[in-house]
């Protein structure tokens, strides 16, 4: 990559310095060597001009974009770039129909960039299908989202998806040293922007991976040294003039699901410093405490149960403190919540226990109740033996009655099967004496 190579198409001087330093070769893209190596599927087709519909997905400021305009540049087809965010069907239908008259007359081939190709909804999805299929139309969607989730099926059926990785940390200091140099370049000597060691390390944490958060950040940062006449940029002067880093979190998107995921799973794992450590990922980007607390409840039932009982009274706790306080003052009682699931003893058993009985309802949904456990409210229903042979617990020694509660049909089967963990083993020892009773009096019978 050379100067020429990257400010020759960007006349005017106010663009955007990523739009300003985008790559117009695919050796210049940095970070994604994994599929645009040479001899790569997706580098073949980029080269030799043999397109075929694909989904380029990943995180913001990854080269997707950027790649996309490398195929505009050199393919000899029809190339049309959009955002499908400002694309409505009343303009998607003419330039299909446009692919269609291309290629019966011509034989060309459209090639359609689309950037953000999650936000197509159904219909357009489903209009863009048949010109895919028959060849007229080359689809190539970005997207941030992961395209299982937001492409229908018959569509993504029908791509190709190469996923693009998050910038690494060293691909991100290459383009800061190169964009620096770029920026430097006819600058008189005073004038020269420098970034300190610890500072360019502080730049590359913010930007998260994201190239185009880092270009934006050092735009802002060239802009205000311009104006300062300041070119020896500390952290102090970029904690000044950036504040902190923005958050690439989104409370609907992919990485909301990965965040709370990786809470969940590291409660259930025992680490609290990890439940922590995402836990504040997710309330530091905004996210909503109660979202949080709502799922603290539900662990402390599906992952804790009855080997703590208490762990539910700390998760409802929680709930009503985030909601009574709010945030940032409710972090604390989250973490309270987060850290005590995390050093709990753990059961699972009674989400096994109602994932056994709920299956067993799908099969058969209409299993009579026993006849003994129905209650007789009216002379009818006694005459048709509702309640008979029902004992009464209570009057009986310990409590305890020697019976199945189930209809007959599953009369030995066990959904809840408590395990030996923490406070659960009591229950289970408790259980074990009254089925020991039970067989042992069956046995007597």
């Amino acid at each position: 990559m050379n100067t020429s190579d990257l400010w020759s198409a960007n006349k005017k001087g106010d663009e955007p310095l990523p739009v300003k330093l985008r790559p117009k070769r695919l050796d210049g893209v940095i970070g994604q060597d994994g599929i645009i190596k040479k001899g790569a599927v997706l580098r073949e087709a980029i080269e030799k001009d043999r397109l075929f519909s694909c989904i380029f997905y990943g995180p913001p400021g990854c080269g997707k974009t950027t790649v996309g305009m490398i195929i505009g540049a050199k393919t000899s087809n029809e190339f049309i770039h959009f955002s499908a965010s400002k694309f409505p069907m009343s303009k998607l239908k003419p330039l299909l129909e446009k692919a269609t008259k291309l290629y019966d007359r011509y034989g060309t081939k459209t090639v359609l960039f689309v950037d953000e190709i999650h936000r197509f909804n159904k219909l357009q999805q489903d209009v863009l299908l048949p010109y895919v299929e028959n060849g007229e139309v080359v689809l190539i969607g970005a997207t941030t989202e992961n395209p299982s989730f937001e492409l229908n099926p018959a569509l993504l059926s029908r791509c190709k998806v190469f996923v693009f990785h998050q910038l690494s940390k060293a691909a991100l200091k290459k383009l800061l040293e190169k964009s620096l140099n770029i920026i430097n370049t006819g600058r008189e000597e005073k004038r020269t922007l420098r970034i300190q060691q610890e500072t360019a390390d502080l730049l590359l944490d913010w930007s998260a991976g994201d190239a185009r958060n880092l270009l934006n950040f050092l735009q802002i940062l060239t802009e205000h040294t311009d104006r300062s006449e300041i070119y020896d940029i500390d952290t102090g002067v970029v904690n000044d003039v950036l504040n902190e880093s923005l958050s690439k979190y989104s409370k609907t998107g992919e990485e909301h699901y990965n965040l709370i995921s990786a809470f969940i799973k590291s409660m259930r794992g025992s680490d609290p410093d990890a439940a922590v450590y995402y836990l504040a990922r997710m309330l530091e980007s905004g996210e909503d405490p109660i979202y949080v607390a709502r799922r603290i409840i539900r662990f402390a039932s599906e992952d804790i149960g009855l080997a703590d009982p208490n762990a539910m009274g700390v998760a409802v706790a929680a709930f009503q403190a985030a909601n009574f306080i709010g945030m940032p003052e409710c972090n604390t009682s989250l973490t309270q919540a987060a850290v005590y699931m995390a050093v709990s003893p753990k059961s699972n058993r009674l989400y096994l226990a109602y994932k056994g009985a709920r299956d067993e309802v799908k099969r058969h949904p209409d299993t009579p109740v026993p006849l003994k456990l129905r209650n007789p409210v009216t002379n009818l229903m006694s005459e048709m033996d509702y309640g008979r042979g029902y004992r009464y617990a209570h009057d009986e020694p310990n409590a305890f009655v020697l019976e199945s509660y189930l209809p007959e049909r599953l009369s030995d089967v066990v959904f809840y099967r408590p395990s030996g963990h923490g406070r659960e083993k009591r229950v289970r020892e408790r259980l074990e004496q009254l089925w020991k009773r039970t067989y042992e009096e069956r046995k007597g019978q």
